[in-house]
């Protein structure tokens, strides 16, 4: 029996995750990003299903992809200052290109010895990225440098969770026409951008950075994605109080928080604490001491980085024990 807290994959809905995306994003028109799920057997998985190329988030998820064989085509779309990390970025055997953002960031990217980038652009999202403006100066400069330019990056993801399907549309275009008007000036193959929640209205990149598509979570749940909910936090209840709420045993050191508590399909979550989840069962549902639950996380990425491994399930039935093998830096 597993031990509890885990997470927990069924296979049917893992399933149709990869097979309902690929459906509108074939082979590289999805660049699959190992950050939400930090599993290269997962990562093998997609590939099998024709998505070769990755997004990663870290240096670490690079190397790990890279051991694991799948270093055909991976891209840091993060940027890196640190000299050491680049230095081992640029050792992986594997085609590695860096998301570039700043003169000081090709400069030493280029002293590493990398030979292949992206440039990042501001698309309205207050993270990293150039101004459109310098897009084609920074292009110059790494070229100038010995390196090969593919392209653009640019993240919307101030627009993943704007509800209303025309205006999400509406704003990833003009967003989107910021990354276009760049790549004029920057030239190369790759247009890249999206995730999850623009999958199928980012119609302008032509590769999407998703991930959280694959096993799901509670935030993304709220749009119109034909996507299941794969993954689950399996717990158990091991105390019942006779005013009514039951305990189980996971809490904030199982789940990723920042998007609020997880979900549970029979009843209500009242609160998380450290080792500790309280709910209060719905109409008609009874609780034992020792029963497993399953709770939904609100957001996937930070909680799988909480665990060493995940549970492939078909019902009852353990399948597969699944490695978190790119956790940490």
């Amino acid at each position: 029996m597993i031990p509890t807290p885990a997470l927990v994959i069924e296979r049917a809905d893992l399933d149709h995750n990869i097979a309902t995306i690929g459906a509108t994003l074939p082979g590289v028109k999805l660049r699959p990003h190992v950050k939400a799920f930090k599993c290269t057997a997962l990562a093998h998985r997609l590939a099998a299903a024709g998505h070769r190329s990755f997004t990663c988030a870290t240096v670490r998820e690079v190397e790990g992809m890279a051991t694991a064989g799948l270093g055909e085509d991976l891209l840091l779309a993060n940027e890196v200052l640190d000299r050491e990390q680049l230095r081992r970025l640029a050792a992986v055997d594997a085609n590695v290109t860096l998301a570039v953002d700043s003169s000081e960031g090709v400069a030493r990217a280029a002293a590493a010895g990398i030979t292949s980038v992206l440039i990042d652009v501001d698309v309205g999202l207050p993270r990293c990225g150039c101004s459109p403006d310098d897009a084609g100066r920074l292009a110059d400069e790494a070229r100038a440098a010995g390196m090969n330019v593919r392209g653009v990056m640019g993240y919307e993801g101030h627009l993943m969770m704007v509800l209303d399907r025309r205006e999400r549309i509406s704003k990833v275009q003009h967003s989107m026409s910021n990354l276009l008007r760049a790549a004029e000036a920057v030239g190369g193959e790759l247009i890249s951008g999206g995730g999850t929640g623009t999958y199928d209205t980012n119609t302008w990149a032509n590769e999407i950075q998703a991930g959280s598509f694959l096993l799901g979570d509670t935030q993304y749940a709220r749009l119109d994605l034909p996507f299941r909910q794969a993954i689950h936090l399996e717990c158990s209840i091991l105390s019942l109080n006779p005013k009514g709420w039951a305990v189980a045993n996971a809490g904030l050191k199982a789940l990723g928080m920042d998007h609020g508590n997880p979900s549970w399909a029979d009843g209500e979550v009242l609160y998380c604490s450290d080792e500790h989840t309280t709910l209060t069962a719905g109409e008609g549902v009874t609780l034992e001491l020792d029963q497993r639950v399953r709770l939904d996380p609100a957001h996937l990425d930070p909680t799988v980085a909480r665990h060493e491994e995940m549970w492939l399930m078909e019902g009852a039935e353990v399948i597969d024990r699944l490695p978190i093998d790119l956790r940490h830096w």
